[in-house]
């Protein structure tokens, strides 16, 4: 091994350690006591102790139970619209030619090139003009346009070009209308591209901070991102009842993962071995 090599693996181990260590201290301190984090964090957890995860259930406030719920459902139903909404939205661009089809594939590009914190006010002024702010339904409204339409139409258009259209054409000749030859034919044929949409979009909503905190308010209720960071003390920090709560906080997007892995990565291969 000449000296380049061992220097690029040198760098790819510490990049790799720099990733790895922060999450391996939030794991570990989720079952450490407050006396062991402070004095040791890098620290295995002996003893090993419950208390963080129970003292993080047991709040009054019930955050975590709270937050969790409201993760939940604001996930859930951002996800119901918007991958229906950017599948329609892809089929019906992925069927326009010439300048038509690039002209909207550049405006969809416009949603992943400007930052969400550019648009993050005229967001919470718009949906105060039509009495959606600090509520559930104006947070979902907000998810399903900019960058996470964006980012789903994308992956839609690029998956849609593998698409047999043999196809889509029999169906049309059969009779079937457009609405039927999306639903029927189209969705099926989409369901790895659904799924690698459905993965990023999930994680990115359920860990979003930002649109929670302005346009729910601090005082109007909390997905459990914002509920973290309510439980941030102003003076001092209980940090194992913090670790405990980040960890649920991370336990159901892992689970939800672990559990749809073999779509999502049944979904990249199928668009890498077609394209």
């Amino acid at each position: 091994m000449n000296r380049t090599t061992r220097g690029r693996a040198l760098a790819a181990w510490l990049v790799t350690v720099a990733f790895i260590v922060p999450i391996y201290i939030a794991l570990v301190s989720a079952f450490k006591s407050q006396s062991q984090i402070l004095a040791n964090p890098l620290g295995p957890p002996v003893p090993f102790t419950w208390e963080n995860i129970g003292n993080a259930l047991s709040r009054p406030d019930a955050l975590i139970q709270t937050g969790l719920l409201n993760s939940i459902v604001v996930t859930a139903a951002t996800l119901l619209v918007l991958i229906p909404l950017a599948a329609a939205a892809s089929f019906w661009i992925s069927e326009r030619t010439g300048w038509v089809k690039s002209g909207l594939i550049a405006l969809f590009a416009l949603g992943l090139m400007i930052p969400p914190q550019v648009v993050l006010q005229p967001i919470v002024s718009l949906l105060q003009s039509v009495g959606l702010a600090n509520s559930y339904p104006g947070l979902i409204l907000s998810n399903i346009g900019g960058g996470y339409m964006s980012f789903a139409v994308f992956v839609y258009v690029g998956f849609l070009r593998t698409v047999p259209r043999d196809v889509i054409d029999a169906a049309r000749m059969d009779g079937a209308s457009e609405l039927r030859v999306w639903w029927t034919i189209v969705m099926p044929l989409l369901r790895p591209a659904t799924a690698t949409v459905g993965i990023f979009l999930g994680l990115w909503v359920w860990n979003d901070f930002l649109n929670p905190l302005f346009i729910l308010g601090p005082l109007q209720g909390q997905t459990i991102t914002t509920g973290i960071y309510q439980s941030l003390g102003q003076y001092s920090t209980d940090y194992g009842q913090l670790f405990g709560i980040m960890f649920l906080a991370a336990l159901i997007p892992v689970v939800g993962y672990l559990v749809t892995q073999r779509e999502f990565i049944h979904g990249l291969m199928s668009g890498a071995s077609k394209g």
